[in-house]
């Protein structure tokens, strides 16, 4: 018997494996994927010695944890595929976004379903995943839920409710991170320092940033004031963001984005 299953072998399915394994939360041959992908099976069985198929009702069959990581737009499908498969014994797990706890409750029955909103970063086991309770989910099957993902990064608890904000606050804004790791580094080579050495000052300064916010303690208006001398060049820089309303456009970015995972999620 597998101690879990993966629906889907793709790019954050191989960074959650990867992450339980080096976790001791399993060990590769209680691991049991499926895909389509025929090649992308060989390269985890021959990466990391896990059990593989082509078939969603083999891993239904031999595990009791399945997690659902594929596209949206073919999980009902693959739902309505392993439905007669599915016993309330099983614990379903899913990262397909815009896919609701209720759809899936629906097409598999009254069985513990937790839906989760990692993101990217969990491809380094720096991840940030939300995790929401369906109706016949208890407090055990969260924690099986959260004992995965906190091996490829930090996870919180929530309402489902929320799920829109967060996608835009922590499943989306990597790319917004991104943008402005990029466009630093690019203001530096305008102004005569070569791109690559940029690049590393912006991300290793945005990733040290971070650390401080999540290990200091410390409020981040509070670490602004610290790093900024009156009349300094940071204070000048400050005026700049605040002269072009830079919270506006920032609030705008999430505000759509959450508009737009609502929108998605009621298709």
């Amino acid at each position: 018997m597998n101690k879990i299953g993966f629906i889907g072998g793709g790019k954050m399915a191989t960074a959650i494996l990867k992450g339980i394994i080096n976790s001791n939360w399993c060990n590769p041959a209680e691991i049991i994927v499926s895909d389509k992908n025929e090649d992308a099976l060989k390269y985890l069985k021959d990466n990391y010695s896990i059990n593989v198929t082509t078939d969603n009702n083999q891993v239904v069959n031999s595990s009791k944890i399945i997690l659902f990581a594929v596209k949206p737009f073919v999980i009902r499908d693959i739902m309505n595929d392993i439905k007669t498969s599915i016993t309330k014994e099983h614990i379903v797990l899913s990262i397909a976004a815009g896919i609701s706890i209720n759809t899936i409750e629906e097409i598999l029955g009254k069985i513990p379903v937790i839906r989760i909103m990692p993101n990217t970063p969990a491809l380094v086991n720096e991840g940030m995943s939300a995790i929401c309770k369906g109706h016949f989910a208890d407090d055990k099957h969260a924690k099986i839920a959260e004992e995965i993902f906190n091996s490829v990064g930090k996870v919180i608890n929530s309402e489902e409710k929320y799920i829109d904000i967060i996608t835009a606050v922590s499943g989306s804004s990597p790319a917004f991170y991104y943008y402005f790791i990029n466009e630093i580094a690019k203001a530096g080579e305008k102004l005569g320092l070569d791109y690559k050495t940029c690049l590393k000052l912006s991300a290793q300064t945005a990733y040290g940033s971070a650390k401080m916010v999540l290990e200091s303690g410390i409020d981040p208006e509070q670490l602004i004031i610290n790093v900024t001398t009156p009349g300094g060049c940071t204070a000048v820089g400050n005026e700049v963001l605040k002269e072009y309303k830079t919270s506006d456009i920032i609030f705008e970015t999430i505000e759509k984005t959450a508009k737009k995972a609502f929108e998605l999620g009621n298709k």
